[in-house]
């Protein structure tokens, strides 16, 4: 769980990144339709959520800094008993305050004036204002027709003479090194992956459906309290291993096929991303042995390779020339340049609060950085596709594997087959 003072000092730390004579404005964002008079499931929109710990749609939070002065803002939908019997009852100023330490927590319709008087006369205990900071991600609504670019537009278009600088990129410079509260939850979500995906196994059996595994993982990881899902379950038997975002989950599980599972819990907002590599048989062929064990000793080399102080595409090369080193020595590829045609991805990129964490693939690894290794090998012609994915703490001396008991070892996952 995140205390309300760690939203207060991750607001501090972008204080110190913002400009004097500045507005930071962040939505929570609103639902998005997804037809007629339904809409999809309200999802926070990151950044609002790391700094105030809100989840309620609707909410603004706002952030001034000038003469050397900061203030920062909540803004919240006013409580309405008649809409709260249909959609849910609303935080009241006191529960939004002990979420996010937030002490000036004012009404939702009062923003458009407080922000007019800030850029049209200058608050009363502040200087002038020159620059406002937007997150300025595409698809983030912040009205039912509204995006926060056509937000910027509408100011730029009242107040010429301000400036708009996209906020996202200095936000994520602090979300990507992640608290010791943080990697809990992190924890958290991997330990549901797993106990989910034991499920999985125990019922795994030639004859049963792709969706019938997807729905036995995503089942279990919702019946555990307060998990939701990271991103939508990939399960892939077959030729569809292939097929790295494989979107279907429709194919019969064959006798001799193996199925490629790439899957995340959710845990206080945090995600799990997990993949591993089943034989539907109970048993590896020779063929697929050799495949598995290749990505399998990737997995394990490059989560040891991973080190403060070296970049995400120094990763990313020495899991490329480790599998092109060791499947041209087993003849399953004709030349080592050839390795690009049967692994086409990127070994790594960072977890947090969204799946892809700020996938800045420039910055050198720190300490507290979580970042996936995911070397994998898809042979089309085989119909084998495999992908062993963990998820990696970078320490202060190199890493921990945080998924390390989520099984992957030939022995460990035959023999739960077996015993099943």
């Amino acid at each position: 769980m995140i205390k309300a003072q760690e939203y207060e000092q991750r607001r501090e730390k972008l204080f110190e990144k913002l400009d004097d004579g500045s507005i930071t404005i962040l939505f929570a964002g609103v639902g998005k339709k997804r037809s007629g008079d339904q809409d999809y499931d309200f999802c926070v929109n990151r950044n609002f959520y790391y700094l105030t710990g809100i989840e309620q749609e609707n909410s603004i939070l706002m952030l001034v800094k000038a003469d050397g002065e900061t203030s920062t803002y909540l803004f919240i939908d006013e409580k309405n008993e008649k809409e709260e019997k249909w959609l849910g009852i609303k935080l009241v100023d006191d529960q939004a305050r002990e979420i996010s330490n937030i002490q000036n927590v004012c009404l939702r319709s009062s923003f458009e004036g407080k922000l007019d008087v800030a850029l049209g006369k200058g608050m009363t205990h502040f200087g002038e204002i020159k620059k406002i900071y937007l997150d300025l991600e595409k698809e983030l609504k912040i009205d039912e027709c509204k995006s926060t670019n056509e937000f910027k537009q509408e100011l730029l278009s009242k107040y010429p003479n301000i400036i708009i600088e996209d906020v996202y990129s200095k936000i994520m410079k602090l979300r990507i090194i992640k608290s010791p509260a943080e990697i809990e939850l992190i924890r958290d979500a991997i330990h549901t992956t797993d106990v989910a995906l034991r499920n999985v196994l125990s019922k795994m059996q030639t004859g049963r459906f792709e969706y019938n595994l997807r729905n036995i993982f995503e089942f279990t990881v919702k019946e555990d309290l307060n998990a939701t899902l990271a991103f939508p379950s990939i399960v892939a038997g077959g030729k569809n291993a292939v097929i790295l975002h494989y979107p279907n989950a429709q194919d019969i599980l064959k006798e001799n096929d193996l199925v490629l599972l790439d899957v995340g819990a959710c845990k206080g907002n945090y995600c799990a991303d997990i993949s591993r590599t089943y034989p539907i048989s109970g048993k590896y062929n020779e063929l697929q042995a050799k495949i598995y064990s290749i990505v399998l000793n990737c997995n394990k080399q490059t989560a040891k390779f991973i080190r403060p102080g070296i970049l995400l595409k120094e990763v990313q090369q020495f899991a490329l020339d480790f599998l092109a080193e060791e499947c041209f020595a087993q003849g399953l590829i004709a030349s080592k340049e050839d390795i690009r045609r049967v692994y086409y991805h990127s070994v790594s990129h960072h977890l947090g609060l969204d799946t892809h964490d700020g996938n800045d693939r420039d910055s050198v690894l720190e300490p507290g950085m979580v970042i996936t290794c995911e070397p994998g090998l898809y042979f089309k012609e085989y119909g084998i596709g495999v992908r062993i994915e963990d998820d990696v703490l970078v320490t202060q001396d190199g890493s921990d594997v945080l998924s390390k008991d989520v099984m992957k070892e030939i022995d460990e996952i035959e023999t739960i087959l077996r015993d099943k």
